[in-house]
């Protein structure tokens, strides 16, 4: 596998693996209502130190082949991705069919960060 390859997947990688992290940060706890908030509050900070521990690498080494722009719009779906699986999984909760058209929509709009820009 070339390290060209490898270091334009490896971003991408890191990536799938924060937003898991902070899909369980922001959301694990809604599981878990009868916790204290501040308990949650605390457990949900240390599930993000390890998901900055991924995302802070994933974006510098990312820039080495991809603007702000495109990581962000990876990272956003990515994030909708995950956040399905997750909400249908863990939270037991369904995608429906208007959830799947606002993820589309946001798709198609990082699909055009990586087209080359047009000219007016």
């Amino acid at each position: 596998m070339p390290a060209t390859f490898l270091a334009r997947v490896l971003p991408i990688l890191l990536l799938v693996g924060s937003n898991i992290l902070m899909t369980f940060a922001w959301y694990g706890h809604l599981k878990f209502k009868d916790k204290p908030l501040l308990a949650v509050i605390l457990v949900s900070w240390g599930i993000a130190f390890f998901e900055y521990c991924l995302a802070v690498p994933a974006n510098r080494w990312g820039s080495n082949f991809y603007s702000a722009a495109q990581l962000k719009g990876m990272q956003e779906v990515i994030t909708l991705a995950v956040f399905a699986v997750f909400s249908i999984l863990y939270l037991g909760q369904k995608i429906t069919a208007n959830h799947l058209i606002g993820f589309a929509l946001i798709a198609t709009g990082a699909f055009f960060l990586f087209r080359a820009p047009v000219s007016a």
